[in-house]
């Protein structure tokens, strides 16, 4: 007879649980393609621009407002080159003009509230111009800090030499977060078009992997099915980096056409090759949705008020689990330059899971008869989610399936 899942609760198997995620999260930061990994370097990177600037400033200048040089070199820390240039070239031109405003309403009528009025309206207003994109905010800031500073100075000379050194610290940290943003850990050669893909697929891999294992062992309660769904549920800003990465990497080379030659080896930038890697990524997309509703649907499930045959249809839902991470697994490490290998081996996953998403059908509607079409229970909907799963993972090979037709004929 099919046991419930066990109640960890609030007791030592569960204390353990909690204390062993911190070296769960760092075991999985080793995989070069995980979020864990992509959340470290950025930690990192940013630490390390942030002290060069603040000893540039603070040590090297001796400015008398150091903080702008870090907090500027820590908004230049994207996720590739070409993108922190442009937000570099942005964020300058929005602390320009926010300095700018002050140096121009301090001078007609002082560090009075008529001018901070002036200062105000004119950043606000400014700020949203279209073509400082994200950075707009950044005018107000400026034009705020530069009242402060200006207000504060001895006298009126003072104060427009410290607006100047704004000026020059943001420059410091801009230049220091692009250089290291290029040296330490080079943005161009591991943050590919396909890296954000590798990171999404690594991650849907292991959160399938990790609630299918459980489900399996009937080792779960109420506790790990809120982590899934939290872990669900930061799927989508993922989804959301690969779609940017795509991009990223198509406008990259555009700047870069040598670049493009030596790395790439499908056709023309913005051709089937960059047409694939967005499929691929709208599908991905719609796969973290899924999933997010499949761990919904578990973490909303009243274990208490079920039976046996609900067990035995979790305990197989998470064998479908497992199978559908094989599949996630292979999209952690999608290389063009293997993907007729990679193309088998989704084949051979994607019919593993069929099978098992056919068992579970055939449990669901005949030996167990559960309420399938009961909206208060997961049953109907966690077998819909399986469905989609694998529409998504039939669409995801034959993506790939015409983009190596594409390169092998490129080839020819």
């Amino acid at each position: 007879m099919a046991q419930a899942p066990a109640s960890t609760g609030g007791g030592p198997r569960a204390v353990r649980e909690r204390a062993a995620r911190p070296a769960l999260w760092l075991d999985r930061a080793r995989n070069p393609n995980s979020q864990e990994r992509q959340t470290l370097t950025i930690i990192v990177k940013c630490t390390l621009v942030a002290s060069i600037s603040w000893y540039l400033a603070h040590d090297v200048m001796r400015a008398q407002t150091p903080a702008f040089a870090p907090f500027s070199a820590v908004l230049m820390v994207q996720i590739t080159a070409y993108r922190s240039l442009l937000q570099a070239l942005r964020y300058v031109a929005a602390v320009a003009v926010g300095v700018s405003l002050q140096g121009l309403f301090g001078a007609l009528a002082g560090p009075t509230m008529v001018s901070f009025v002036l200062v105000a309206l004119g950043a606000m207003t400014i700020g949203r111009w279209r073509r400082l994109g994200q950075q707009g905010p950044q005018v107000a800031t400026a034009a705020f800090f530069a009242f402060s500073t200006y207000a504060m100075a001895a006298s009126e000379s003072q104060g427009l030499r410290e607006l100047g050194q704004i000026l020059v610290l943001v420059l410091i940290g801009c230049g220091v977060g692009i250089v290291i943003n290029v040296l330490v850990l080079p943005p161009l050669r591991y943050r590919s078009a396909e890296f954000g893909i590798h990171t999404l697929g690594h991650s849907l891999a292991d959160l399938a992997a990790e609630a299918g294992e459980r489900l399996c062992d009937g080792v779960w309660d109420k506790e790990h099915t809120e982590y899934w769904r939290h872990r669900a549920n930061r799927l989508a800003p993922l989804a959301e980096q690969a779609r940017s990465s795509v991009s990223t990497a198509w406008e990259s080379t555009l700047l870069h056409p040598r670049r493009l030659l030596d790395r790439r080896r499908g056709g023309p930038p913005g051709g089937a090759p960059f047409s694939a890697y967005r499929q691929l990524v709208d599908a991905l997309e719609r796969t973290t949705y899924q999933t997010a509703s499949v761990m919904r649907s578990i973490d909303l499930w009243h274990q208490d008020a079920e039976g046996p045959a609900e067990h035995r249809f979790m305990r197989d839902y998470g064998d479908f689990l497992c199978r559908f991470a094989g599949i996630a697994e292979i999209y952690g490490r999608l290389d063009e330059d293997r993907l007729e290998k990679q193309l088998r081996e989704l084949h051979t996953a994607g019919e593993r899971a069929h099978e098992a998403r056919e068992r579970l059908a055939e449990l669901a509607e005949g030996e167990a008869s559960l309420p399938l079409s009961d909206p208060s229970r997961p049953f109907g909907i966690l077998l819909a989610e399986a469905v989609r799963l694998l529409d998504e993972a039939d669409h995801i090979h034959a993506v790939l399936a015409r983009a190596g037709g594409h390169r092998d004929a490129e080839a020819a």
